[in-house]
Order: C-alpha cells, then sequence, then structure tokens
C-alpha cells in the first residue's frame, strides 16, 4: 500500500500524517507542491493540515492553485482515495473535490482543544473502524473551521449519508455541526479535527488511530 503527503509551504501536519499512515503499514512518500505527478501506484493523497501558503488570501486557496493540485484532481476522478485534514479539508473544498466552504470560527479565535466527535457513518473506508452514534475525542486546532454551505447541499450530504462526522459539542459554529464530510462516491474525506493528532499512546489519545488502520486493512485487500 501506498500513501503520498503533499507539502506546501506553511504545512506542520504533514510529518504527523505520514507517521500515522506508515503506522497503519503504508509506504509514504513526501510530496513537494510543485511537483507536476503523483509517484506511481499511490493508492491515497494525504493533504495535510497546517498554513499553506500563510492563509494570505483564503485558507487553502492559494494552495489549490499549486501544480500538484492538478494531479490530485486526476488521482480523486480516476477513483483514489483523498484524506485533507484541517487546512487539507479547506483545500480540498478551493479544488472542488468537496462542497461548501470553511469560513472564519463564529467566536473569531482560533481554537486548539481535544474534542468529541460523533461518528455519523461507518459505509466509508475512513470510518467502517468505529461504530455508527459513536462518540471519540479527537484534537482541534483552527482559526477557520466553520463548515458552510447552503441548505440543499446539506440536506443533500445528510441524505447521500455523507456526513462521516459532528460536533459533540460544536466549537466553531459549523452549521448542523457539521465535521468532516465525504464525496459522492465516498473515496474523499475532508474533516477539520486532527485523527493523525490521536494516534499513538504517547499522543495520550489512540481514538484517531482506528481510522488509519481500516483505511489500512480496507486498501490491502484492494491492492492484494
Amino acid at each position: 500500500m501506498k500513501a503520498a503527503v503533499l507539502v506546501f509551504p506553511g504545512s506542520n501536519c504533514d510529518r504527523d500524517m505520514a507517521v500515522a499512515f506508515q503506522a497503519a503499514g503504508f509506504k509514504v512518500d513526501m510530496v513537494w507542491h510543485k511537483d507536476h505527478a503523483l509517484p506511481e501506484g499511490v493508492d491515497i493523497v494525504g493533504v495535510p493540515g497546517g498554513f499553506s501558503y500563510g492563509d494570505y488570501l483564503r485558507c487553502g486557496a492559494i494552495a489549490a492553485n499549486s501544480p500538484i493540485c492538478g494531479e490530485l484532481k486526476a488521482h480523486a476522478d480516476n477513483g483514489g482515495y483523498v484524506l485533507g485534514v484541517c487546512n487539507g479539508f479547506q483545500v480540498l473544498t478551493e479544488t472542488g473535490l468537496l462542497p461548501g466552504a470553511l469560513l472564519r470560527n463564529a467566536g473569531l479565535k482560533y481554537i486548539c482543544r481535544t474534542v468529541p466527535l460523533i461518528v455519523e457513518t461507518t459505509d466509508s473506508v475512513f470510518t467502517q473502524g468505529y461504530d455508527k452514534g459513536q462518540e471519540i475525542q479527537i484534537p482541534i486546532a483552527h482559526h477557520d473551521g466553520n463548515y458552510f454551505a447552503d441548505d440543499a447541499t446539506l440536506d443533500r450530504l445528510e441524505g447521500d449519508g455523507r456526513v462521516a462526522f459532528r460536533y459533540g459539542d460544536n466549537p466553531n459554529g459549523s452549521m448542523r455541526d457539521i465535521a468532516g464530510i465525504l464525496s459522492a462516491n465516498g473515496r474523499v474525506l475532508g474533516m477539520m479535527p486532527h485523527p493523525e493528532r490521536a494516534a499513538d499512546p504517547a499522543q495520550g489519545n489512540t481514538d484517531g488511530q482506528a481510522m488509519f488502520s481500516a483505511l489500512g486493512h480496507a486498501l490491502e485487500r484492494v491492492t492484494a
């Protein structure tokens, strides 16, 4: 199994994501934003958290126009798997791979703490390691994590079972408490909380580990 983790100027969770993938059995390549191709045979692309390009325009907007994001979109369009976390979720909305937008937190302040998440669906490779309705504890660290979409889009996401996670205690004003959403084919997940920061006992919390383990098991079967 092969994972690629994209690296932009200002990424600061790329190593965390790579370590979580490696612990789940993936061979990981770090891919610089100016590269024009993903490594051959990549099964999943991770778009990590951080502050790509210093968030100088809209969060993720400049990164979405980096050369590698053309390859990211092609990978997703061809049925490849993608995981975007925090700034990575913002990049996925800016590329159009996921609907909606991430706005400034309702309280207008940066938030960094562990929050409860409710697992809304287990019908995806990302969430099948959990139970539907399970509450897990996952860290957040963002200033612009307030998920917004129009009512028609929100209704469609909910009706199609594409809401992956909701906040148990909404920290940022996200509409309908949404913390993570899936693409129409279920192979792209964007979420604001950081499962890679809760994937090792040394981090004091392993609730995110099940996501990477489930990904490893699922993609191992696919590539076997």
